[in-house]
């Protein structure tokens, strides 16, 4: 999906308008890369710091000391690093720009922080890691349109820029929610390896209802994005009411009624499908703005 949405923003958001831009197609496979390498690095430093508690939650997917050995995770977590902070230097010469640089590794040491210590505090570490998924998606702007922003085009590149951190807010949300339910969803694991989730720190019914009431604010913001800007188009409309809005009305509604494991294990599904539906809207752009 990261890879999806970095090429959404830079084939269907800024190339069909004419965006001054950075990056060629060597260029935006080098980003797509650094960011795989580095969130992959993400996922094995979790899979690492998880065995304890995915051996309760999930023992069919366990891959750290059964698949694989510890001591190989560590090496592919160190190759995947290095590879993506890497590939991050390069770019950040290549567009000009050698400051970039450091968010390849801010992203990175904040994934290894996640995994081995934010994680088990209540929110904080919801809050981290939905923060670097949006990142993943602002970093294409940072890349491709701020290094050729002048005071002749600072205008239509700060508009795209501005569309682009729309789509971010709504993956931030979106991710926020889900790390929340899947919180709730692996509360006898993360209290099995003394975790202190939010659920474990102030109780599953605060933190219940914690979420119904942030879930709430993805739907106001789709409706008041849709009634401001898109109303005209009838398409685009269908669209974000069939695929977007009604979805995240039903997760509310089993929200406020979910009880068991099952019950969060299903949200989290329809939340992955929302962000990807969510992503996909850029592809109606073309209509949103001709």
């Amino acid at each position: 999906m990261i890879a999806l949405v970095q090429l959404l923003i830079k084939y269907a958001l800024f190339e069909p308008f004419g965006v001054t831009i950075t990056l060629n197609g060597v260029g935006i496979s080098v980003l797509i890369l650094a960011t795989l390498c580095l969130a992959a690095a993400g996922n094995i430093i979790n899979d690492i710091y998880d065995v304890e508690t995915d051996l309760v939650n999930k023992p069919d997917r366990v891959i750290v000391g059964k698949s694989i050995s510890e001591k190989t995770a560590y090496n592919l977590f160190f190759a995947f690093n290095i590879i993506g902070v890497g590939l991050g230097f390069y770019l950040s010469h290549v567009v000009g720009k050698s400051p970039f640089f450091t968010l390849f590794v801010i992203i990175s040491a904040l994934l290894y922080i996640y995994a081995s210590y934010l994680k088990q505090l209540p929110f904080i570490g919801n809050l981290v890691i939905s923060i670097l998924v949006a990142l993943s998606l602002i970093i294409v702007s940072i890349f491709d349109l701020l290094p050729v922003v002048t005071p002749s085009n600072k205008e239509a590149q700060l508009t795209f820029f501005k569309i682009v951190l729309d789509y971010a807010f709504f993956a931030f949300i979106i991710n926020l929610i889900r790390e929340m339910v899947k919180d709730m969803e692996d509360i006898d694991g993360d209290y099995k390896a003394q975790m202190n989730t939010l659920p474990i720190a102030i109780g599953r019914d605060r933190t219940h209802n914690i979420i119904f009431v942030i879930s709430l604010i993805p739907i106001l913001a789709v409706v008041y994005y849709v009634t401001t800007f898109l109303y005209k188009q009838e398409l685009a409309v269908a669209y974000f009411l069939l695929l977007i809005i009604a979805p995240l009305i039903y997760i509310s509604i089993k929200l406020f009624s979910a009880k068991t494991k099952k019950d969060y294990t299903h949200i989290s599904v329809i939340l992955k499908l929302v962000m990807l539906f969510g992503m996909l809207s850029m592809l109606l752009y073309p209509l949103i703005l001709k």
